[in-house]
């Protein structure tokens, strides 16, 4: 019985939403731009409605922990379907607000919350905006400490 309601609260918790159709191109290059920025990261989910990486912990972030290691990764940003739009999210402007300060106002009135931002449709030259704000955000994650360096190669 125990394993069969933890069968069962797996699937809840990895079902995505039935796509509206209208919104797959949005989450194909909303997902596009992250994939570009995988390098150092790991792709911690990848499936046909949410898309996410993750990075190694970094000093800044076990400081915070009290030294204690809670989890080896930490989310660094995500793309999810939702019934009515796409949310992108950046964990780096959650943590450093001032990334925003160069962003254009069409840009931050897609802004929902600290850190995600929501689209309907594609729209090219927010989504370069974006993906700027997107390297900008894991580079400062990384100087901060807050997620580990790359790795060398």
């Amino acid at each position: 019985m125990a394993n069969h309601l933890a069968d069962a609260a797996q699937k809840l918790v990895f079902c995505s939403p039935p796509m509206p159709p209208v919104l797959q191109p949005v989450f194909s290059r909303l997902r596009e731009i992250l994939r570009q920025q995988a390098d150092g990261c790991t792709v911690a989910r990848d499936t046909a409605g949410h898309f996410g990486l993750d990075a190694s912990v970094g000093p800044a972030t076990l400081r915070l922990w009290k030294g204690k290691m809670k989890s080896p990764t930490m989310p660094v940003a995500w793309v999810q379907i939702s019934k009515a739009y796409v949310g992108f999210h950046l964990m780096g402007v959650y943590g450093n607000p001032k990334l925003l300060k160069g962003c254009s106002q069409p840009l931050l009135a897609r802004m929902h919350g600290k850190s995600c931002f929501n689209f309907k449709a594609v729209d090219e030259p927010l989504f370069a905006e974006l993906a700027q704000l997107t390297t900008e955000s894991i580079a400062g994650m990384r100087t901060t400490g807050y997620i580990a360096p790359r790795e060398s190669t």
